[in-house]
């Protein structure tokens, strides 16, 4: 007999492919074998140089088209869940930062053409968009109010991740369709930075939007199952079961170097803050601890629908209110 795991349509709100032309692209079968039914791949950073970006997402695009019985480029709510019924995992992209937008609203659609379904407006630190977490708290932008009503225009999600605390309320103030944390998690739990207050989770779900849970431990505590649980229980105390949700920021190839010539790592990662030389330093949750994960919160009390909206019903909902 199916368990809920196996009923429900499981959603990876966020992972990391190494984005480098050549990319393994293969790595993909973790998420496959593991029963994810979705899952949203960086394209590229606000550090990353556009043409880094485009030959990525040529690269990702190409494979996956090319390996047709496993998997499926997905745009829509309807071509995810055709995905699932045909035993294929459906992959998306998001863009971590408005820098690859170079300032032009049209690069919007050009994204959403490629299949850009989600967008944070800063990633780590300031720039023309938004306020980034590690940087100075700034209100949002002449140019980020502008980037609000476009992303509403052509149905992508807002994702506020990475992004400063006055920018994110704002970007959720403005926004008339749900927006989303993709892969954060509660600040009340672990005091860092990168992690999000009770205020930022209620305007959240204000929105009909989700907090998607990370799996890094250095945001998460440790990368136990108990503790993603813990992080979800806070969320869903908070603001309901329905605005929780997973996003495991996972790193396929974490030994892969695919940093731009000349980034500063110190910049963007700021060693204060925790990361340290190196990501492979920090401990992951696994794409296989899913199913785990499941288990435990139906021990916890859940109901069965709240746990099915946790794996993925929730950011289905949210995405099918963006997406139009």
């Amino acid at each position: 007999m199916p368990t809920l795991y196996d009923r429900a349509l499981v959603w990876d709100a966020h992972s990391c492919l190494p984005l480098v032309p050549d990319a393994d692209v293969s790595l993909l079968a973790r998420h496959k074998a593991a029963g994810i039914d979705h899952v949203s791949i960086n394209i590229g950073m606000d550090m990353t140089p556009l043409e880094t970006v485009i030959r990525t997402t040529a690269r990702f695009r190409d494979w996956i088209r090319r390996h047709p019985e496993d998997y499926a480029l997905a745009g829509s709510v309807a071509e995810i869940r055709a995905a699932k019924a045909a035993g294929r995992l459906a992959v998306g992209f998001d863009l971590e930062g408005a820098l690859p937008l170079m300032g032009d609203l049209a690069m919007v659609g050009l994204y959403h053409d490629l299949g850009v379904r989600q967008i944070h407006f800063a990633y780590n630190r300031n720039n023309p968009a938004a306020g980034g977490c590690h940087d100075q708290d700034i209100p949002l932008p002449a140019f980020g109010r502008a980037l609000v009503a476009e992303i509403n225009r052509i149905g992508m999600l807002l994702d506020c991740s990475h992004t400063g605390h006055r920018s994110s309320l704002d970007i959720m103030a403005a926004s008339t369709r749900p927006v989303v944390f993709s892969h954060a998690n509660p600040r009340a739990l672990v005091d860092h930075p990168r992690n999000i207050t009770d205020e930022q989770i209620r305007a959240c779900a204000a929105t009909g939007g989700v907090v998607g849970i990370n799996g890094i431990s250095l945001f998460l505590g440790d990368a136990k199952s108990e503790t993603v649980a813990r992080h979800i229980d806070h969320v869903a105390q908070l603001v309901g079961a329905a605005h929780a949700g997973i996003g495991l920021d996972f790193l396929f190839a974490p030994d892969v170097d695919d940093a731009p010539p000349g980034r500063d790592r110190d910049y963007w990662w700021p060693p204060e803050a925790g990361y340290g030389s190196a990501h492979s330093a920090i401990a992951l949750v696994q794409p296989e601890q899913l199913p785990e994960l499941a288990e435990i919160l139906l021990r916890r009390g859940y109901a069965e629908a709240d746990v099915l909206g946790i794996l993925g019903g929730n950011f289905l909902r949210a995405a099918e209110a963006a997406w139009g």
